[in-house]
């Protein structure tokens, strides 16, 4: 009986993938701000110095 089977690794694997993907799902949110276009940022920039 080894330490270490073949179904171990996998369940590590499948563990990760889960994790990033959950991960992954709550950050979503903020990628929108952080790959907008720098025109898109301008403007939403100059719509909070005119407030």
């Amino acid at each position: 009986m080894g330490l270490f089977k073949p179904d171990l690794y996998r369940n590590f694997a499948i563990g990760f993938l889960v994790g990033a993907l959950a991960v992954g799902a709550t950050s979503a949110q903020d990628w929108s701000a952080e790959l907008a276009s720098p025109a898109h940022a301008t403007t939403a920039e100059a719509d909070r110095a005119a407030e």
